[in-house]
């Protein structure tokens, strides 16, 4: 089903977590930003489009100036934010013009959705970066956004963004197959669930595992982000990011996730 609903699936929200775009050691994962930029290309050619939001401007911070990666402080953390943010996109400028693509960064805040000016302005830019073929990159301003940091919620501002931009399809990518009845890290016996149609249900059934390392998100802000995007006739799919070329395998039927309809 999922393989169906990418296909039919013209507007796409593709989330990247701070787990996703980061190597084992921490530092950002030019290798997958090259995979993604591939096959963000591959559905830009069969005449789809595209928004990206993505996580790792902190993890860049701290791989760049290498010092601060204890300090709890938030002015540090903005401070990490503000320096990884250049490097962030900076690798995604370089990586996406090897295909000849060209990005775009976006930076909001909570606020941002809560103004009726705002949202008809980030809407026109959205539009006008389609329209011109230039590819959206989406980030929290971390920088002056206080709340943002502590919560990282970037699978809401995922969704939100996919609200706003009224896309069909918005796809997590993140350090999982998908959702499990119990966390698969504990359980050995956890099982993949792959279609969704009721996520209060799910809630009821279902044991919410730790956040990774990397990221503050968790199964949690993605099981919220499903009922704001379900909510509006959107559907959802987490995957895992760390999986080569997921998203043309999602397309195709070989690896699987979980949907939410």
């Amino acid at each position: 089903m999922a393989e169906n609903i990418i296909k039919s699936s013209n507007k796409i929200v593709i989330k990247i977590g701070s787990s996703t775009i980061t190597s084992e050691d921490g530092i950002i994962n030019k290798e997958f930003i090259d995979s993604l930029a591939n096959q963000v290309k591959s559905l830009i050619d069969e005449g789809k489009q595209v928004v990206i939001v993505s996580s790792g401007a902190r993890i860049a911070g701290v791989s760049t100036i290498d010092k601060w990666s204890r300090k709890e402080d938030v002015n540090y953390k903005q401070a990490l934010c503000a320096i990884g943010q250049v490097e962030l996109m900076d690798s995604y400028r370089i990586i996406f013009n090897k295909y000849n693509a060209h990005v775009a960064q976006i930076l909001l805040t909570r606020e941002d959705f809560n103004s009726h000016a705002r949202t008809l302005n980030i809407r026109n830019t959205l539009f006008t970066l389609l329209d011109e073929k230039v590819i959206p990159i989406v980030n929290e301003n971390d920088t002056v956004c206080v709340d943002e940091i502590k919560i990282g919620d970037n699978d809401m501002l995922a969704a939100q963004t996919t609200v706003l931009w009224n896309a069909d399809l918005l796809i997590i990518l993140s350090d999982i197959d998908g959702i499990y009845d119990k966390s698969p890290i504990e359980n050995r016996d956890a099982k993949l669930i792959e279609l969704v149609d009721d996520v209060d249900e799910l809630e009821k059934h279902i044991s919410i595992g730790k956040s990774s390392s990397f990221g503050t998100g968790g199964i949690s802000t993605k099981l919220k982000a499903a009922k704001l995007v379900n909510k509006y006739g959107i559907n959802m799919i987490v995957a895992n990011g760390k999986k080569e070329n997921i998203i043309e395998k999602l397309a195709s039927g070989e690896e699987k996730g979980t949907l939410f309809i």
